[in-house]
C-alpha cells in the first residue's frame, strides 16, 4: 500500500485534501482527495542527467511548458532536495 501522506507534488506542492462525501439523502461522511502524483524521469540537458522528479499531472505540465531546467532551478532556489 503507498504511503498517502507523503503524496506531496514537488513543483507545485499539492497534497492531499480532506472534504466530505455527500450522499443523495444529504448525509456527510469524510474523505481525502489525493492530488494526482506519478515518479517521473526526465532528461536535464544542463545536467546530461535523468533527474527523478514526484510531480502531480499539473507539475507534469508546467515542466512540458517552461522547461525542465527552469523549473529545477526554482527548486533549488527554494532549497528543496531531488
Amino acid at each position: 500500500m503507498l504511503n498517502r501522506m507523503a503524496q506531496v507534488c514537488i513543483v507545485t506542492g499539492k497534497g492531499p485534501m480532506s472534504g466530505n462525501n455527500v450522499s443523495h439523502a444529504h448525509n456527510k461522511t469524510r474523505r481525502v482527495f489525493h492530488p494526482n502524483i506519478h515518479d517521473k524521469r526526465f532528461w536535464s540537458p544542463n545536467r546530461k542527467r535523468w533527474v527523478k522528479l514526484r510531480v502531480s499531472a499539473k507539475g507534469i505540465k508546467i515542466i512540458n511548458r517552461r522547461g525542465v531546467d527552469r523549473v529545477l532551478a526554482d527548486l533549488t532556489k527554494r532549497g528543496v532536495k531531488f
